[in-house]
């Protein structure tokens, strides 16, 4: 009976990661939609391959290497069949010591799980760079941070290894708000302070030129998209499913994680009608986000009433950040650096407010490790791929846009600007 109980525990445990993993690969339409709809039309097609491109790019990286420098798991390049001996192993163990209903799964499950969270923190950085970034330098970048940048400093946090002193200062990212948006953020502006702004974004007087997305309804999906895909995100890090405590931690992961974004939007929404006079949709749809990427880091243990102020404050904080980047004139098409850099580093640092067993120290030490890490490495790639092949494309193939120059076809051939 004990192991028929584990065996189905077993299968829940696994079918679980499966499907989350499955909601979180969806949030790659969602980073494609919204930023398709973001930036001009000309550059939509060349935004789109690049989401696209970059998904294979980080699944392949990641088994082939990635997955072995985070987590010791290199038996990947072989094929996955190890799932029986686990299930044996783990059936001796419990007839000796009894099932403790501990989480056992598939470890292509837990593979296939870790691999979207990959291409996830790929995602932030193509928004970042858009409309002037080279396609094939992009991917090579991709290539690079799917395979070492992000695999390493999730090894230091997730993967306990390398750099005790994490461990010893107590940091706790559930879900990801440093380890994977800030990570992602951190690439972003290495890469966006070497390319350098848009054409026409600023004038020589210091104005600051809107240059507003073509399509407001394909980024308005996409943020729903994201918004659902990230209940896959945050509750598949529950890890396990198949046992009453876990099942309610996962039902209150769940609510958490809308109630943020709920107030996320909420709040990004009253201060740009403060701010303009009027309601910007934009901000909306970062300030949902910036709710999101807030309660990732802790979204087990706030209230849903908390964790709706904490996604408040988070959409204050992604409207103010989004104009002071634009006042120093550091170009975010989408606002990426905003929404997953500084609200990412917001919803690390708010996790001891509500889990006793993290502190600030520790959650700033955390942080500061991966921001360094990743900034540094991503600045030293950038400026080697600039060297070689060049970052941006010239300011002619700008102006007619990246799909043409990049790919050769547009994404609206009858409605071009």
């Amino acid at each position: 009976m004990e192991n028929q109980i584990f065996e189905l525990q077993y299968a829940l445990d696994t079918f679980y990661f499966l499907i989350c993993g499955a909601l979180v690969m969806w949030m790659a339409a969602g980073f494609a939609m919204l930023e398709a709809g973001l930036v001009r039309s000309k550059n939509t097609t060349e935004i789109l391959t690049k989401n696209i491109g970059l998904f294979a790019i980080a699944c392949t990286m990641y088994m082939i290497c990635g997955y072995h420098f985070m987590y010791g798991g290199g038996y990947f390049l072989s094929g996955i069949s190890g799932g029986e001996t686990l299930v044996a192993e783990a059936l001796s163990a419990s007839a000796e010591n009894g099932f403790d209903g501990d989480s056992v799964y598939s470890a292509a499950s837990d593979f296939f799980f870790q691999v979207v969270f990959v291409a996830t923190c790929m995602s932030i950085v193509s928004g970042a760079v858009a409309e002037r970034m080279k396609l094939w330098a992009f991917f090579l970048f991709a290539i690079v941070m799917t395979a070492f940048i992000y695999p390493m400093e999730g090894s230091w946090t997730w993967g306990g290894k390398a750099v005790p002193f994490i461990g010893e200062l107590n940091f706790v990212d559930f879900a990801g708000s440093g380890i994977v948006h800030m990570a992602g953020a951190a690439a972003a502006l290495a890469g966006v302070l070497l390319l350098g702004a848009r054409k026409g974004k600023y004038g020589k007087n210091g104005e600051i030129r809107a240059i507003p997305g073509a399509n407001l309804p394909l980024a308005a999906l996409g943020t729903l998209i994201l918004w659902l895909g990230w209940f896959g995100f945050n509750g598949g890090s529950v890890l396990k499913l198949g046992d009453i405590a876990s099942a309610n931690s996962v039902a209150m992961v769940f609510l958490n994680t809308n109630a943020a974004a709920a107030g996320g939007a909420i709040g990004a929404l009253l201060l740009a009608r403060l701010i303009f006079g009027k309601a910007d949709l934009t901000m909306l749809l970062n300030g949902a986000l910036a709710g999101l990427v807030a309660i990732t880091a802790g979204p087990d243990t706030p209230t849903p009433l908390m964790a709706t102020i904490f996604g408040m404050i988070a959409g204050v904080i992604v409207v103010c950040s989004i104009l002071a980047f634009d006042k120093m004139k550091i170009d975010d098409p989408v606002g990426a650096i905003s929404v997953h850099g500084v609200v990412g580093f917001f919803g690390v640092m708010i996790v001891p407010i509500t889990n006793p067993e993290a502190t600030f120290l520790g959650q700033l030490g955390g942080a500061a490790v991966i921001f360094v890490w990743v900034f540094g490495c991503s600045l030293i790639v950038w400026s080697i791929i600039k060297t070689v092949m060049g970052l941006r494309i010239g300011e002619e193939e700008e102006y007619e846009g990246a799909d043409l120059a990049e790919c050769g076809q547009e994404a609206y051939p009858e409605f071009v600007n």
